[in-house]
C-alpha cells in the first residue's frame, strides 16, 4: 500500500519527504538548466547564425496555496524547452476526488514535481519528455518517467537513439527492482498510445504511478533513491544522444515531416495526457501546464 501521509489543515507540505522531494526536483532542474545551456554554447547544424540560447524562469503564485517557476529557453539546438518545477496543496474539487488515490476520504492534497519536455530545432534529434513528481493526499506516492519522439521512429538512427535513452532508464531501474524495467516499459508503451489513431507517440521510455502502492514492501525512502537516479538517469542519457546527432545536416522535408509529428504530440497532450489533466484542474499555472506545446507544428 501507498505511503500514509502526515498531510495536516495547518501543515499542507507537513508529510516529511515534502520538503527533500522538492529541493531534489529543483537540484535536478538546475542541473538540466546548465546541461542544456552547455549544449546551446556548443551550437547545432542550420542554425549556426543564432545566439546560444538562455533559459528564463517565470516565477508564478497558484492562489489556492503554493506556486512555482516555469523555465524556458529558444534556441539554436532546442526549438523550444521548458523545464518546470512547482509545488502547490489545497483541496482536491468534489469532481476530480474519487480519480486520485486517497483523495475521498480526505481532499486535502500537496504535489510537487519537475516537468521537461524539448523539441528540437533540427528533425535528426528526437524530441523528449521527463517528469518525476511526489504527491500526497491521505497517502503518499512517486510517480514519472520519460519517453523519447525521434522524427522517423523506423529510421536505423532512430532505433539508435531509442536504445540508449532506454538503456539508461533499464540500468537505473535494475539498480532498485529487476521486475521494475519491463513493468515500466510496458506501461509507457500503454500510455503514450494515441487510441485515435492506433499508433505510439514515440519509441518509448518508462512511466510508473503511485510508486509504493504497487510495490509491495518497498519504503518511501527507496521509492525516492529510485525517482533520484530515474532522474540522474535522463540527465546522462539525453544530452548524449542530442550531441551524437546535432551537427548532422537536415533537408527542408525532414523539417516538414518534424512538424507533422510534432501534431501528433499536440494531440496526444490536449486529449490524452494525464499531468495535462491534474494541471488544469488543480488550479495550475496553464502557460506552465501547455509549455509541453511545439513551437510549430502541422497537421495533413
Amino acid at each position: 500500500m501507498a505511503e500514509e501521509s502526515s498531510l495536516s489543515p495547518t501543515e499542507p507540505l507537513g508529510h516529511p519527504f515534502a520538503g527533500p522531494a522538492r529541493a531534489w526536483f529543483e537540484t535536478l532542474r538546475d542541473r538540466l538548466f546548465a546541461a542544456f545551456e552547455a549544449i546551446e554554447d556548443e551550437g547545432g547544424a542550420g542554425a549556426e547564425a543564432l545566439p546560444p540560447g538562455r533559459f528564463e524562469r517565470q516565477p508564478w503564485q497558484r492562489p489556492e496555496g503554493g506556486g512555482g517557476v516555469m523555465g524556458v529557453m529558444r534556441g539554436r539546438v532546442f526549438e523550444k524547452v521548458g523545464v518546470n518545477v512547482s509545488t502547490v496543496f489545497g483541496e482536491f474539487s468534489p469532481e476530480f476526488r474519487k480519480s486520485i488515490p486517497g483523495a475521498e476520504a480526505d481532499p486535502r492534497f500537496m504535489a510537487t514535481g519537475v516537468s521537461l519536455v524539448a523539441h528540437m530545432r533540427s528533425p535528426r534529434v528526437p524530441a523528449a519528455h521527463f517528469n518525476t513528481r511526489f504527491i500526497c493526499t491521505s497517502r503518499a506516492w512517486f510517480g514519472g518517467g520519460g519517453d523519447i519522439t525521434p522524427m522517423k521512429l523506423d529510421a536505423p538512427e532512430s532505433l539508435e537513439d531509442a536504445a540508449a535513452f532506454h538503456a539508461g532508464f533499464q540500468a537505473a531501474c535494475d539498480r532498485h527492482d529487476p521486475a521494475y524495467y519491463p513493468r515500466f516499459k510496458q506501461w509507457c508503451d500503454e500510455y503514450f498510445f494515441l487510441p485515435h489513431r492506433n499508433e505510439a507517440r514515440g519509441l518509448g521510455g518508462i512511466f510508473f504511478d503511485w510508486l509504493g502502492d504497487r510495490t509491495p514492501g518497498k519504503g518511501i525512502e527507496a521509492d525516492f533513491r529510485f525517482v533520484q537516479d530515474v532522474g540522474l538517469a535522463f540527465l546522462e542519457a539525453y544530452p548524449a544522444i542530442i550531441r551524437r546527432r546535432m551537427h548532422e545536416a537536415w533537408t527542408p522535408a525532414e523539417r516538414e515531416h518534424q512538424l507533422l509529428r510534432r501534431g501528433r504530440y499536440v494531440e496526444f497532450n490536449l486529449l490524452h495526457d494525464r499531468g495535462t489533466l491534474f494541471g488544469l484542474k488543480t488550479g495550475g499555472n496553464v502557460d506552465a501546464i501547455l509549455m509541453s506545446m511545439p513551437p510549430e507544428a502541422k497537421w495533413p
